[in-house]
C-alpha cells in the first residue's frame, strides 16, 4: 500500500505542470528618447580615420540602426582642423594622409543638421597617448588544450613606468582574427609597471575555430595599442555587456559611459599602435 501512495503522490507532482497558470505581462518601455550613437578613433596610422554616426531605436526594432547623414564632422588638435567627408549614410572619413601624434589631445566635433535627443551639437575628447615599441611575439602550441589544439600568443615588450591600458589585436595574413570587441584582449599593465615583459600571453587562436585556424606559413601580426584609463573601462564595460552578467539574478544591465557630451552613446578614441609579426613554423 505504501507504495500505491508514492506512485499515487508521484503522479499527481507530474500533471501540476499540464494545468499551471500562465499570466501575459506587457513591460512598458520608454521609447520616445532617440539619442545619437557614435563610433571611430584616429590613430597614428597615416590612413583615412573613420567616425560612423546613428541614432537609437526601439527596443522591438529588427532593422539596422538609423544612419546619421548631412552632419558636419571634424577632427581637431587645437591647431590643426581636420575636416571629414561623408562617403555613405552616416560613414564620414578623414583625408587618407591624416595620423594622429602622441601626446596630443584630440577634439571630436559634430554638428547634425536635426536635433537628436534635443541637442544639435556633440563633441568628445581623447588624449593620444605613447606606446611602447614591441620586440617580438612569439606562439606556442598547445595539441592538448582543444580537440585541434590552440596556438598561444606571446608578446615581448618594454612596459614604461607610466600607467597604461593596453589593447591587442592578432591578424593573419593581413586579416583581422579578433575583429570584434567580444574578441578583443583589453588589460592594465599594473603586474608588469616598467618592467619588460618577457613573453605574457595576448591571446589564443583555437584551431576547432575556422577563422583562427593557422597553417605553415602564415604571417601573424600583433598589434598593441595604448588605449588610455578611460576608453579601456568603457570596452570593459561593453564586453560585460555583451558577455552577460554572472550570478545569472545579477544587477540589471545600465548604458555603457562612452565620451561624448549631450547624452550620446559610444566613444571618440585617440591611440597610438605598436606592432610585431611572426610567420607559422611546425609546432615544437
Amino acid at each position: 500500500m505504501k507504495y500505491s501512495k508514492n506512485k499515487v503522490f508521484l503522479s499527481i507532482l507530474l500533471l501540476v505542470p499540464l494545468f499551471s497558470c500562465t499570466e501575459r505581462i506587457d513591460i512598458s518601455l520608454d521609447e520616445s528618447t532617440v539619442r545619437l550613437v557614435v563610433e571611430g578613433s584616429l590613430t597614428t596610422d597615416t590612413m583615412s580615420h573613420k567616425i560612423l554616426l546613428s541614432s537609437t531605436s526601439g527596443y522591438f526594432y529588427n532593422q539596422p540602426p538609423q544612419s546619421v547623414s548631412g552632419a558636419t564632422v571634424t577632427i581637431s588638435d587645437g591647431v590643426n582642423v581636420h575636416n571629414l567627408t561623408e562617403i555613405a549614410p552616416g560613414v564620414y572619413l578623414t583625408s587618407p594622409s591624416v595620423h594622429g601624434i602622441e601626446g596630443n589631445t584630440y577634439t571630436l566635433e559634430i554638428k547634425l543638421k536635426s536635433q537628436i535627443g534635443g541637442y544639435s551639437e556633440y563633441s568628445a575628447s581623447s588624449m593620444l597617448n605613447p606606446v611602447a615599441r614591441l620586440d617580438s611575439i612569439n606562439l606556442l602550441f598547445h595539441p592538448d588544450w582543444s580537440s585541434d589544439g590552440i596556438w598561444e600568443v606571446k608578446c615581448f615588450v618594454q612596459d614604461p613606468a607610466t600607467i597604461d591600458f593596453y589593447r591587442f589585436l592578432i591578424s593573419r595574413n593581413d586579416t583581422m582574427i579578433t575583429d570584434t570587441l567580444d574578441e578583443w584582449f583589453v588589460t592594465d599593465d599594473r603586474f608588469f609597471n616598467g618592467y619588460y615583459v618577457n613573453g605574457a600571453t595576448v591571446g589564443y587562436l583555437d584551431q576547432r575555430i575556422k577563422e583562427e585556424r593557422l597553417i605553415l606559413g602564415d604571417t601573424m601580426l600583433l598589434e598593441m595599442n595604448n588605449i588610455g584609463e578611460e576608453y579601456a573601462n568603457f570596452l570593459w564595460e561593453s564586453q560585460s555587456e555583451i558577455r552577460g552578467s554572472y550570478p545569472l539574478f545579477s544587477g540589471p544591465p545600465s548604458n555603457v559611459k562612452g565620451n561624448l557630451n549631450n547624452g550620446a552613446i559610444g566613444f571618440f578614441a585617440a591611440y597610438a599602435s605598436s606592432r610585431a609579426y611572426a610567420y607559422v613554423h611546425p609546432p615544437k
